[in-house]
């Protein structure tokens, strides 16, 4: 293997690698909005559960501060996830780049190979051509 596809699979490995990261903080992120989602659910089963029942109102205060809490927690992971998504993506972002720059520098350098070999072709096909130009006639006359 050619040190120019080693640097591509290294940078695929990369890409993959990275993937798979964003990937998992992108689920982090979706959980942590789930928590929030349902937290939500929870406040409004809450909610109509004291209006049918006059007797929860006292309890009513210290819930909704624990869940006030509790929502500014949730939120703060959002937030705290969502920009460690940022970065993943920006890192996913340069592997690809990084990628393409192998890639591209590989094709570059086999077309260089390529049109090496057909000018070293040519060339022995002219110096073969002027040979047998410059040979008598077999037969002998």
């Amino acid at each position: 293997m050619s040190w120019e596809q080693s640097l591509i699979r290294i940078a695929g490995y990369e890409v993959e690698t990275r993937q798979k990261r964003l990937a998992e903080v992108v689920a982090r992120r979706e959980a942590a909005e789930m928590r929030l989602v349902m937290l939500d659910a929870e406040i409004e089963a809450e909610v109509a559960y004291i209006r049918s029942d006059p007797l929860a109102t006292f309890h009513q205060a210290g819930y909704m501060a624990g869940c006030k809490e509790r929502r500014i927690r949730f939120l703060s992971d959002i937030d705290r996830v969502a920009a460690e998504e940022a970065g993943a993506r920006d890192a996913l972002a340069e592997a690809f780049e990084s990628q393409k720059k192998y890639e591209h520098v590989a094709a570059d350098m086999a077309r260089r190979k390529a049109k090496e070999a057909a000018r070293r072709e040519t060339a022995e096909l002219d110096e073969l051509g002027v040979r047998q130009a410059s040979r008598p006639p077999a037969g002998g006359v």
